[in-house]
């Protein structure tokens, strides 16, 4: 069976994202699940990883921010990925977050986010689909096992950025002007957040690759799963 992997998209924008979602799991030979607040019922148990998706800023207040006016929150939502992120970690379950879903993992894991990274960082802002930003790959990491590369060409959607790390996490890729753009789990399972969309950029080889790295992971744990339900079936039989 191919592997099922669980995306959670927005509300206002999920039916136009999610289909970029499910082809690029499709792609790493898996079969996407859409989740969103309102939409589906959530069972973590009936998938082998998770993508936690982009759209709508996390609310402020979350990691100890405060509101602001212009920004666009979804509750609900928060509550939906949060739920999820932890529900993956106590399975085990590989997780790849976009954009927003990289800030979220930091989030859950109990770091901090710039509400406004632009104020903050030099980085050249850009608003596009289209890979027209550099971000450097920090050696060593499992970003750069995985994507093959030290350089990325980028897009970028976003507003809000990572500030003070979460617990395991450690700094995968960064911008030119100093902006956290990649976050990663020092330990298994699988767990990667990226800033910027890779399924917008699946016609690149490198992106697609993050796809492949978290459907590989959801194979092997539904494989090491299958495993040990057999060996527990053995012992639950009669010996005669």
């Amino acid at each position: 069976m191919k592997p099922r992997i669980g995306v959670t998209v927005s509300r206002r924008s999920g039916w136009r994202v999610f289909p970029f979602m499910a082809l690029a799991v499709w792609l790493a030979g898996g079969r996407a699940l859409r989740w969103q607040a309102g939409h589906r019922a959530v069972d973590l148990d009936d998938v082998d990883g998770v993508v936690i998706g982009g759209g709508d800023d996390i609310t402020p207040t979350l990691y100890g921010g405060e509101l602001s006016v212009g920004v666009r929150l979804d509750p609900a939502r928060d509550d939906l990925e949060q739920e999820v992120l932890r529900g993956a970690f106590d399975r085990g379950l590989p997780i790849l977050g976009i954009c927003r879903g990289a800030q979220m993992l930091n989030v859950v894991l109990g770091g901090t986010l710039h509400a406004d990274a632009y104020a903050v960082h030099p980085s050249r802002k850009f608003n596009t689909v289209l890979p027209r930003k550099r971000v450097d790959v920090t050696r060593g990491t499992l970003l750069a096992r995985t994507t093959r590369a030290i350089c990325l060409n980028v897009n970028a959607l976003h507003s809000q950025a990572v500030d003070d790390l979460g617990r395991g996490l450690r700094i995968a890729a960064r911008d030119e002007g100093g902006m956290v753009q990649a976050v990663e789990r020092m330990s298994d399972p699988f767990a990667v957040g990226v800033q910027w969309h890779p399924e917008y950029l699946v016609y690149r080889r490198a992106h697609r690759r993050l796809f492949r790295a978290l459907v590989a992971a959801a194979r092997a744990r539904q494989s090491r799963a299958s495993q040990m339900d057999a060996a527990e079936a053995m012992a639950a039989e009669p010996r005669g």
